[in-house]
């Protein structure tokens, strides 16, 4: 075998054990070499920067706070403790609260993949009181797309900010995600939420990392606003 037939398997070698497909006695022995052969190290490195290119690619997607919830209580149902202390979320807590919750199925997108032109119909300002949170949003029915932009403020370390919808007539609120660190971003919402979302009101909480885990509001009103007609 030459010494360009070597270098080949072990580069299809490297790749292998980037990739975890090596048996264990196969692994064993290529670690073996790693130790002792730089080159050989060089063609992993190059391996995995290669593999980890590959998701820059990939758009990230943020999953409704409900799906986490679900899954949850797929997995490990145990009756849900009530939290007292929100006033603001009283008044839309109701039977109804279960099928409120059945319309959100919502995915958030980069604004790179917003439908040009992005027309809005209706707008809502989310302040805090102290205007240290300030949000405006911005609403096209056309392309179903809510327009997030932070003016200020963002959440606290080891917390998060989620956007509820309560629609107009609606008695419990629909969660539209955890809003991601960068000031603007875009969620698309479904059909059944488009018509919901006019004469609604939107709302910031503050929540635990990754949202809130009963697919219901549980911390702190941050800031909220009704969506008007441009």
């Amino acid at each position: 075998m030459t010494a360009a037939d070597d270098h080949n398997d072990d580069v299809a070698l490297a790749g292998e054990y980037a990739l975890h497909l090596l048996d264990a006695e196969e692994r064993r022995a290529f670690e073996g070499r790693l130790n002792n052969e730089s080159a050989l190290r060089v063609l992993v490195s190059e391996w995995d920067a290669h593999f980890v290119s590959l998701s820059d690619e990939t758009a990230l997607v943020t999953p409704p706070a409900i799906v986490k919830a679900r899954i949850e209580d797929a997995l490990f149902p145990q009756p849900v403790k009530a939290r007292s202390g929100f006033s603001f979320w009283r008044a839309f807590m109701g039977a109804g609260f279960a099928a409120a919750l059945g319309l959100a199925v919502l995915v958030a997108l980069p604004p790179a993949n917003v439908p040009d032109p992005f027309t809005p119909s209706f707008t809502a300002e989310l302040a805090a009181e102290d205007q240290s949170l300030v949000v405006f949003a911005r609403f096209a029915p056309d392309a179903g797309i809510l327009r997030i932009d932070r003016q200020s403020g963002e959440a606290r370390s080891g917390r998060v900010l989620e956007l509820w919808l309560i629609a107009e007539g609606a008695t419990a609120p629909v969660s539209l995600g955890v809003l991601p660190a960068d000031s603007e971003t875009d969620i698309m919402l479904p059909a059944v939420l488009i018509d919901a979302i006019a004469g609604g009101t939107l709302a910031i909480s503050d929540e635990p990392i990754g949202g809130s885990t009963t697919g219901a509001p549980t911390g702190d009103v941050l800031a909220a606003g009704v969506v008007i007609s441009i």
